[in-house]
């Protein structure tokens, strides 16, 4: 169930890239030129794509996959390139724009179905893998397993997401965003600890029969995420 936190932040989300970032994403997901900060945020990106789609399987034909947050569509693209029937779905409808019109019009061997919309709606159906980039890392702890019970319920594979890490640099950077806001900055990102994941996802109910699989970090400059994955147990 969807609790108050979680659509509010959904919202703010949706606000944020469709209104204020629209173009500043459009252009980071791209190849033009950005400034040097910018450049590093690029780069580990890239590098936490290339990670995620590695921890699918070799081959994804025929596979039912869902990019849950799929942002501008790189990584759709890819798993589509691999064979999957990928489900891409944002909130954003810009962003979701830009993914269609970047995408290849003949993804093959696989397909792609770029959806406007919340990625945990049921309605989007089941899935063999679900793979998150950096879509929960707005959302407090609770609200992370919340998502990840809601996914786990619809997955009959693996799902790999990533998290913002509790370290000092990333809490001192989200203390001084929460004190000095501004209106184009985007939803504060929530750092939450590995130790917590690892502890709920052994003990949370709504978890049974999932454990964690490999983690690693990517630092950027100015990009700092963990990937994580879920496996049947």
């Amino acid at each position: 169930m969807l609790t108050t936190t979680y659509v509010e932040r959904r919202q703010r989300l949706e606000t944020y890239f469709d209104r204020t970032a629209s173009d500043t994403w459009a252009q980071l997901t791209s190849t033009a030129p950005v400034s040097k900060i910018r450049a590093t945020v690029r780069a580990g990106r890239d590098q936490m794509r290339e990670i995620l789609v590695s921890w699918l399987p070799g081959s994804l034909a025929s596979k039912r996959i869902l990019d849950a947050g799929c942002g501008t569509g790189a990584l759709a693209v890819i798993a589509a390139h691999r064979g999957a029937n990928v489900v891409a779905v944002d909130v954003a409808a810009s962003l979701v724009s830009v993914a269609g019109e970047r995408a290849p019009i003949d993804p093959a061997p696989g397909t792609i179905e770029f959806r406007v919309g919340d990625m945990l709606d049921p309605a989007h159906g089941a899935y063999d893998h679900i793979v998150a980039m950096d879509s929960l890392i707005h959302y407090p702890r609770d609200e992370i397993m919340t998502a990840l019970s809601s996914l786990t319920a619809r997955c009959r594979g693996s799902i790999v997401f990533t998290f913002a890490p509790k370290t000092p640099l990333l809490t001192l950077m989200h203390t001084v965003g929460l004190l000095f806001p501004r209106s184009d900055r985007a939803p504060a990102i929530e750092p939450v600890s590995e130790a917590f994941l690892r502890k709920s996802v052994a003990s949370d109910p709504r978890m049974a029969g999932w454990k964690i699989g490999r983690t690693t970090r990517v630092v950027s400059g100015f990009y700092t995420s963990q990937a994580m994955e879920l496996v049947r147990s």
